[in-house]
């Protein structure tokens, strides 16, 4: 997802709890508020949430419609595609959402293709973490090659590895049909703004075009190659422990912590990273909860379909104002959509889905300290080599 704004309030002002400012309980209870309380300040989140909820919410509508719940879930990758050139000129978000959406099309018809090619129709674990860290550390590579926002390969792991799981995959054309049409929607809606003229941006050939070229440095290749190792170690350790893990205590989703491994590696510093991480198991926890309370209202495929919509608008409304509260919306996101599709145990997912997600963002958080560990322990040693 997109890297959060630093919170307005957070490590500002004391804590107000009859402590010294500056103690310890003063230093928790800061490092809580920027956790869990501050938000960034708004920047229109309004116009992109009602884009993507829309492109979300309009595929389903129609599946529902026509009882093809089956093809939800690709669906629901598909718009993807509208979460990306979120505040750009309409040039520039065409351009990005264009790459974004062909890239996810590509890792969706890849993941139905090759789940089909397998005898039993699905990969082992073991396979599903080899495929999916391939994914993470291709789509890193593009999609920082392109400078698309929001950065990383985090919805490609998602996609790539969900649509390899399932277990019935419905017919090709129709995942394509579906796929693409979506994908189009999309592209519609992030342009229909234009139709006012006090939104309106340039959209000529030329200005495409322009918008099109993405020159990095020297610099820029290089950070991007050695950023893109994160992408390998932590979908590949994550996925690995989460299935042996799985295997051991009878549990399964285990691309859940590969997916969360990666959320840490997006940040603009190392604690923004760590923060990242730690609000990913927090907003999943109190996620759960509210998914358990939807869920054990027996909510029909209308009202689940409206749920999904309103939880994909909160979560774009937050993710760059407050990581923490953007993962309570994405967490019922994510598994009513689940749900929808394929009528899974919702016991069995919340298990699932706070195991996975505490082994990932371990993980994750452990690759991100890593290197800042190794720095230290280097200008530690150096006074005394010299």
């Amino acid at each position: 997802m997109q890297q959060q704004s630093k919170g307005s309030a957070g490590g500002a002002g004391t804590y107000d709890g009859g402590t010294r400012p500056g103690g310890p309980l003063a230093v928790v209870g800061r490092f809580l508020h920027e956790l869990l309380f501050s938000i960034g300040p708004a920047k229109s989140d309004h116009h992109a949430a009602l884009r993507v909820a829309a492109g979300l919410f309009l595929p389903l509508v129609v599946l529902v419609l026509s009882n093809r719940l089956d093809l939800a879930i690709f669906a629901n990758f598909a718009a993807f595609t509208g979460i990306y050139g979120r505040n750009e000129p309409h040039r520039v978000r065409l351009v990005a959402q264009a790459r974004a959406g062909l890239l996810m099309l590509a890792v969706i018809l890849t993941a139905t293709i090759g789940a089909r090619l397998h005898p039993g129709g699905v990969p082992s674990p073991w396979e599903l973490v080899v495929g999916t860290t391939f994914v993470a550390w291709l789509c890193s590579l593009l999609v920082g090659r392109w400078r698309l926002r929001p950065a990383g390969s985090l919805f490609y792991i998602f996609a790539f590895a969900a649509v390899s799981s399932l277990p019935h995959q419905p017919p090709l054309g129709d995942v394509a049909l579906v796929v693409v049409s979506t994908f189009v929607l999309c592209l519609a809606i992030g342009l229909a703004a234009r139709v006012l003229p006090s939104h309106r941006t340039p959209l000529g050939w030329q200005q495409i075009r322009a918008a099109g070229r993405v020159r990095l440095s020297q610099l820029e290749r290089r950070v991007l190659w050695l950023e893109s190792v994160g992408y390998l170690v932590a979908p590949a350790a994550a996925g690995a422990a989460a299935t042996a893990v799985g295997q051991a205590l009878g549990f399964g989703h285990n691309y859940w912590a590969m997916v969360a491994a990666v959320v840490p590696l997006v940040g603009h510093s190392t604690r923004h990273r760590v923060n990242r991480g730690l609000q990913r198991v927090l907003g999943t926890v109190v996620g759960l909860v509210l998914l358990a309370g939807i869920a054990g209202l027996r909510p029909t495929p209308w009202i689940m379909v409206v749920f999904i919509a309103a939880c994909q608008f909160g979560a774009e409304m937050l993710v760059t104002r407050q990581y923490f509260l953007a993962m309570v919306c994405v967490t019922p996101l994510a598994l009513l959509s689940t749900l929808l599709a394929a009528h899974s145990d919702p016991g069995a997912l919340l298990h699932d889905r706070f195991i996975d997600t505490a082994i990932g963002s371990v993980v994750g958080v452990l690759v991100v300290l890593a290197p800042w560990a190794y720095e230290r322990a280097s200008r530690g040693r150096a006074p005394a080599s010299s």
